[in-house]
């Protein structure tokens, strides 16, 4: 086993960021990839003109690369303030203002998995406030997105870059997706296991694999430290992927990684060509 065996898709929202939103899936098919995610585009909108959602869609759909996962509106990405649904009063409206406009343009493409960051903690506000809220949201967007037979990620961030988010350890992230799952009785809440956020909290990740892969609903890598292409830092990735393989987790695997001062298209040397398309 190894890189060749796994389905990798490109985050078009970190990666090919040198250019134009609307040329970045064209230049992931040049580089030989199939499948593209993103997080949400419109980071001051979660409602943009129809004309914006069409022109991306058409994007994607002349470049032939498939839609594996949206963002649902999380605020400005990248960045310490991210999310959006456990924060009280504008961005929890406008988190749920996106959920029917984010799952129409991905459903649009054939895209069913969605990523639902949680808010920042909030000065002033109780944190079992914003958690029953993110609770209220997610079940909210659970069941939206059950509708198209869909999943709703749950994701653990980093402590050192998002000092002010709840949810920094996979046991963190679980506790929320069973909530989710028992709020709504659907189970199709699941977990977004982060290799590089994980690594950043210090976490042992071959026990994180072991214990979470069952419940895990896409994976994303990049290498740690520094958040670069596989073999830039020390994470044994290839290994830590095997592993996730054998525990039975056969779904994406997202490349959520900083290119550096080189264009996206040469950070993909350590991936020869005919493992970037999926199979």
């Amino acid at each position: 086993m190894g890189f060749a065996d796994q389905r990798f898709n490109v985050n078009l929202s970190i990666l090919f960021t040198e250019l134009p939103l609307l040329e970045r899936p064209a230049a992931a098919a040049a580089a030989g990839f199939t499948a593209v995610e993103l997080w949400w585009p419109w980071v001051d909108s979660p409602t943009p003109e129809q004309a914006e959602l069409d022109a991306l869609k058409k994007a994607i759909e002349d470049a032939g690369v498939q839609l594996t996962g949206l963002n649902f509106y999380a605020g400005q990405l990248p960045g310490p303030d991210r999310g959006a649904l456990s924060i009280p009063g504008e961005e929890s409206d406008r988190f749920r203002a996106n959920i029917d406009v984010a799952i129409a343009f991905a459903q649009s493409l054939g895209c069913s998995v969605f990523n639902a960051l949680y808010g920042n903690r909030v000065d002033g506000v109780d944190p079992a406030e914003q958690d029953a809220l993110a609770l209220e949201n997610l079940v909210l967007a659970a069941r939206a997105v059950g509708q198209i037979g869909g999943t709703v990620l749950i994701e653990a961030l980093n402590q050192p870059e998002s000092p002010k988010c709840p949810i920094v350890s996979a046991p963190k992230a679980i506790e929320i997706v069973d909530k989710v799952n028992a709020a709504t009785g659907l189970g199709n809440a699941k977990f977004l296991m982060d290799l590089y956020h994980l690594s950043m909290n210090g976490e042992d990740l071959p026990s994180v694999i072991e214990r979470y892969a069952a419940k895990t609903g896409h994976v994303q890598i990049a290498d740690n430290p520094g958040r670069g292409a596989p073999g830039t830092g020390s994470l044994p990735l290839e290994e830590l992927l095997d592993q996730l393989r054998k525990a039975g987790y056969d779904g994406w695997v997202g490349l959520e990684y900083k290119a550096g001062d080189r264009p996206s298209a040469e950070s993909f040397d350590w991936l020869p060509r005919e493992a970037r398309a999926a199979r």
